[in-house]
């Protein structure tokens, strides 16, 4: 894994996941609190980066941390922008519906630009969507945290990626924890 590209900056970490069925929200909500279920793992894991400090630094920020959720009905988006709920039966769920929704909305175009500037990328989406990712070759080398398959283990090793097996809904406490450290590890 690469070192920060300017230690003395805050680290800048873009957690990456998608929708799931549960809408927690009725109306318009940012899309952080619209989506629960199996995002929740991710959230929990968003929130503990967010409010970590350094040791012994309780004025001081771990890291910056991002959100963003590939939806169904928007593409990517930040985990900071409105949203409103939709039919459930329109949340991907298959390979057909991941490619359905990359020709609609070209969630990998967004990801592609979108990540350029973070020092580490935790992706958490289901196998079919992880490999669309890596065919499309929109995530960088070397600061990438793949929770995915074990089929990936061998490509994620080659671009320099840490490989976590996905355990639990999308994480799993092992992993976060895992994660975590890595973090706290680039920023102090």
């Amino acid at each position: 894994m690469m070192a920060k590209a300017y230690p003395t900056a805050p680290t800048l970490v873009l957690v990456i996941t998608n929708d799931s069925t549960v809408f927690l929200k009725n109306g318009i909500a940012s899309a952080f609190e619209m989506f629960g279920g199996r995002c929740q793992e991710v959230k929990n894991l968003v929130a503990r980066l967010d409010l970590a400090h350094k040791t012994g630094e309780p004025d001081k920020k771990l890291c910056q941390v991002s959100f963003g959720i590939i939806s169904s009905r928007f593409g990517y988006v930040p985990a900071d922008y409105t949203v409103m709920p939709y039919p459930k039966e329109e949340v991907m769920d298959s390979p057909e519906d991941y490619e359905a929704v990359q020709e609609k909305k070209n969630y990998l175009g967004m990801i592609d630009y979108t990540c350029k500037l973070f020092d580490r990328i935790v992706v958490c989406v289901p196998k079919h969507m992880m490999k669309m990712i890596m065919d499309a070759n929109v995530l960088p080398t070397g600061r990438v945290i793949a929770v995915t398959s074990p089929d990936f283990k061998e490509e994620c090793e080659k671009r320099d990626w840490l490989f976590l097996e996905r355990k639990g809904a999308r994480v799993g406490a092992e992993n976060a924890d895992i994660i975590f450290e890595e973090v706290r590890k680039i920023s102090e």
